[in-house]
């Protein structure tokens, strides 16, 4: 029987086109989201090798409860890809919505953790199992206005490596996909809420990576052979790359 992945956030961007390439080859794709006419939808494409979920990560009783829902044949789960998750806002920290910090922490943290140590005890116990995390270059280069979003994805590089240390004399593995700039998304549309043509200016003649791109990326993960981990990606566009570090001379002026 062809592996069972589970895919969190799976109702558009990268989700999506991680279940599409996962389907396209041979596996069979659990795709959980909130919005459940997308899930619908995208079955509509993907056919009976892709079963729609509907969940919000961030809520635990809703994992209960959809998890306990699956249907016996869809139970065994090979490999989890924690990608939901979202940014909110790009205010300094003085001036940030803290609804818009919670948010972000119960998504981006305690629903990928919970979700996690849900999963995990049945991997663990048939000695089988892959996690991959979506995280993000924000966990470790930081940037005005990424505040708690960018230590959010700290947390989730952070908590990869610490899954490995636990999972030491097992067979399962622990990667952490970590994308810089990627249009193809509703991820800015999102962060700047609903403002479409503010989220469409930062990529703008920026060559960012795709969603089908971070999809090719978690499939050759998954498929190095089984004595390979591969514990962290980051992966940027060509135009994405590092600068000095500011210096304000004017803070001293007498």
């Amino acid at each position: 029987m062809p592996q069972t992945i589970l895919v969190t956030g799976a109702s558009a961007g990268f989700g999506q086109a991680i279940c599409q390439s996962l389907v396209e080859k041979g596996y069979r794709v659990i795709g959980v989201a909130r919005r459940f006419e997308k899930l619908q939808s995208l079955k509509g494409v993907l056919g009976e090798q892709f079963f729609p979920l509907q969940m919000d990560v961030s809520k635990s009783e809703q994992v209960d409860q959809a998890l306990a829902s699956l249907p016996v044949e869809w139970q065994q789960i090979d490999a989890l890809v924690n990608n939901a998750g979202l940014a909110l806002g790009l205010d300094p920290a003085y001036q940030a919505d803290f609804a818009d910090w919670q948010t972000m922490i119960e998504t981006n943290i305690i629903g990928l953790t919970y979700l996690t140590r849900i999963v995990l005890p049945d991997m663990v116990k048939r000695n089988q199992g892959h996690v991959v995390n979506i995280g993000s270059t924000a966990g470790t280069i930081p940037y005005p206005g990424g505040n708690v979003y960018g230590a959010t994805k700290a947390y989730v590089k952070q908590f990869s490596q610490n899954l490995r240390a636990d999972l030491a004399g097992t067979r399962l593995r622990v990667t952490n996909i970590e994308p810089g700039l990627c249009g193809g998304t509703e991820f800015s549309n999102v962060r700047f809420k609903g403002d479409d043509e503010r989220a469409a200016k930062l990529y703008d003649g920026a060559g960012s990576i795709q969603p089908e791109d971070i999809a090719s990326t978690v499939l050759w993960a998954l498929e190095q052979p089984a004595h390979v981990n591969i514990s962290r990606i980051e992966i940027v566009p060509v135009s994405q790359t590092f600068g000095p570090q500011p210096i304000d001379r004017t803070l001293w002026e007498e």
